[in-house]
């Protein structure tokens, strides 16, 4: 296992760092901007991120440029020792822009062109925009191409939506002639002799829309992909003058945990680096069951490249956009910015530094509120993360080895969410996910999300949560996997339709009926106030002995194979199988028949996992709300211990001759606590 390069070159320790916006601050310039530097340095910062919304103080009018405020920033962050995340400004256009050059709002799905305002307004087609974004790009690149405290760049912010104006309807068709080539192969595809919607002509096809076409879902699902390009076209063009100019200098961007309107698995490979936005709902529900939703996100963004990311916003305290904007408690600051160093993060930063005073943010949470001070509980625990992370200055650099990988698709869910059946009230794709990724966690394993393209060979365990399409030759590769003495658990609904969301013959799941030993005949989509239950079979070789619930789904397989170790417990298709194993090659296929409760995947996944012999390296019980990861670099494992329950817990050791580099394995770990074990290898 290798030591990655500093994310950020450089800077050889922990990023710590947060959204800074000095323009809303610029009549103020001489006692706000010092104050700033001075509360950064004493909160422990070392990066701010600036100029993400910029553009219309950087270019106040048609060509006349306005750096000196910005020049200003760059060298009071070079002189206090600082990096710059520099961003790009193209997420918010100015006024004079858009009245100038209507052409570059953006059209909405009803064919409407939207007036100025909001953000991610703007159409990626639009060359007028393409071009503008060329030459501010092009200035900010030559003007801080070798300035000490450019560290990163920032490219747009938190990039999403979509175009339906005229010019994007013509670039879409292009996409699709130059997938299909022919008009007959885009009907085959579609499907689109149903309801006598075939196509004749490329100029007849539209993007969808609720007052047009809606029901074919091979189109909706290529204009999903299509806008995923579209984005990436664009943000391709954007890069191009960065590259030129500061070569050595990463670009990232901020993703979106698990947004769903682009594919992230594609998006990133623009990026030298994976950052994202974490805004979890703290307090909402049980702190552990949050953590496993957020350590899930954290874990999809590390495999996006296989390497360190940055948690690049994360509020200090309370958002001003959730439905319900509660305080984090005290300790929980802490808690979310070290999970996600212990995820395989290089860094935790904040939006942001000083809190707005006024529109649309002005009650969103700050390091620095209205108040001005540094005595405030949300500062106090700022800084504790920035003495924290120097202390952690080992990990820089070092990542996670996962025994298990998950299957994430965005291709399944926009599919998925269009299927019109067996349950148009929801599927509960992302739950299905969680429930496989907690099971697994609650064991202190490592997990890999990744998407059907991954080289499976370095996994142990591979889990297919409803992976409803089959992308072309993933069958296979999983098939090779088993038959090579790879585990392999998947579940209800899962290859069901191919990759232009045509359903498969002859059977499903497609291509590994042979492996799990099973087919699936019929699925029952049950009402939300209805519950079916798994039966355990007495003497079943995993020693499953509960009853436990399962809602929203019911697969009823026949057996061709395999062997069964819980049966339904009611309904027409009592005694049914809903779990079963068979071996296949030199590994073993369990199938999950049907939407279990979270106690199911937490029992089911343990002994799972001991039947295969992955482990964490740890062999006393772990505390249900304790949450361990393991990073190494070769030479050494970091066993890093957080405590996301409401009462202190003992923390289990891990194997082998165990120094600790952060707290006491001796003492119990308190609520929201950090411990970090080192052991040599």
């Amino acid at each position: 296992m290798k030591r990655y390069p500093p994310a950020m070159p450089e800077m050889q320790h922990m990023v710590h760092g947060s959204d800074y916006n000095p323009e809303q601050w610029l009549t103020w310039k001489e006692t706000v901007w010092k104050e700033d530097m001075r509360l950064a340095k004493l909160a422990g910062l070392n990066s701010l991120t600036v100029g993400v919304f910029s553009w219309a103080m950087l270019e106040p009018s048609e060509g006349h440029f306005t750096f000196e405020w910005l020049d200003e920033v760059m060298d009071m962050l070079a002189e206090n020792g600082m990096k710059a995340v520099l961003a790009t400004p193209s997420a918010a256009r100015p006024a004079w822009l858009a009245k100038k050059y209507p052409e570059v709002l953006r059209t909405g799905q009803d064919r409407v062109r939207n007036l100025f305002g909001g953000r991610h307004n703007h159409c990626m087609s639009s060359p007028v925009y393409r071009e503008k974004v060329r030459i501010i790009n092009t200035k900010l690149a030559e003007r801080y191409r070798d300035h000490p405290a450019l560290g990163m760049w920032h490219i747009s912010n938190e990039i999403n939506g979509e175009c339906h104006c005229e010019r994007c309807q013509q670039r879409f068709r292009a996409w699709l002639k130059e997938k299909y080539g022919t008009l007959d192969a885009l009907n085959q595809a579609w499907w689109s002799t149903f309801w006598s919607h075939r196509y004749t002509e490329w100029e007849q096809i539209e993007s969808p829309a609720w007052n047009g076409e809606w029901g074919t879902h091979g189109l909706n699902i290529d204009w999903h992909r299509f806008s995923t390009w579209q984005h990436m076209d664009f943000v391709a063009r954007e890069l191009e003058p960065l590259r030129q100019y500061t070569p050595g200098t990463p670009c990232t961007t901020n993703f979106m945990a698990s947004y769903e309107d682009l594919d992230y698995v594609e998006f990133a490979k623009l990026f030298d680096v994976v950052s994202w936005d974490t805004y979890p709902t703290w307090h909402k529900e049980a702190v552990i069951d949050t953590a496993y939703d957020n350590g899930m996100c954290h874990d999809l963004m590390r495999s996006l490249k296989g390497k360190p990311f940055f948690q690049m916003e994360s509020c200090p305290t309370s958002t001003n956009w959730q439905s319900v904007s509660k305080l984090k408690k005290p300790g929980m600051l802490f808690a979310q910015s070290m999970q996600a160093i212990a995820h395989g993060g290089e860094g935790s930063l904040y939006f942001q530094i000083r809190q707005s005073r006024g529109a649309s943010e002005k009650f969103h949470g700050a390091v620095i509120d209205h108040y001005g001070g540094n005595d405030t509980r949300v500062f106090k625990e700022v800084s504790k993360v920035g003495a924290t992370l120097k202390e952690l200055k080992e990990l820089a650099g070092t990542t996670m080895s996962s025994p298990v990988a998950m299957i994430y698709d965005w291709d399944s869910q926009w599919a998925m969410e269009d299927s019109q059946g067996p349950r148009n009230k929801g599927l509960h794709y992302l739950e299905a996910m969680l429930k496989f990724y907690r099971g697994f966690r609650k064991q202190g394993v490592n997990v890999d999300v990744i998407d059907m393209t991954c080289d499976l060979d370095n996994y142990k365990v591979l889990a297919l949560p409803m992976v409803y399409m089959f992308k072309e030759g993933f069958a296979e590769n999983v098939r090779a996997f088993v038959e090579n003495g790879g585990v392999l658990v998947t579940s209800y609904w899962s290859g069901i339709a191919d990759d232009t969301d045509r359903c498969y013959l002859e059977g499903t799941p497609h291509g590994l009926m042979d492996v799990l030993g099973i087919r699936s005949t019929e699925i029952d989509g049950l009402y939300d106030w209805e519950e079916n239950s798994f039966v355990p079979v007495p003497g079943n070789e995993l020693g499953m002995d509960k009853t436990y619930t399962c809602k929203y789904l019911c697969d009823l397989v026949e057996l061709r194979g395999a062997r069964t170790l819980m049966t339904y417990g009611s309904d027409f298709y009592e005694g049914y199988s809903c779990l079963t194993v068979n071996e296949y090659g030199e590994g073993k296929a369990w199938y999950v028949a049907a939407d279990a409760d979270k106690e199911f995947y937490g029992d089911f996944l343990e002994k799972v996992l001991k039947d295969s012999g992955v482990s964490c390296g740890i062999k006393e019980e772990i505390p249900d709300a304790l949450e361990i990861t393991v990073r190494e670099n070769g030479n050494a494992k970091y066993y890093i211990y957080q405590n996301f329950g409401t009462e202190a817990v003992s923390i289990p050791a891990p194997e082998g001759e165990v120094s600790w580099i952060y707290g006491n394995g001796n003492d119990k770990l308190e609520v929201y606590g950090l411990a970090v074990a080192k052991v040599i290898v």
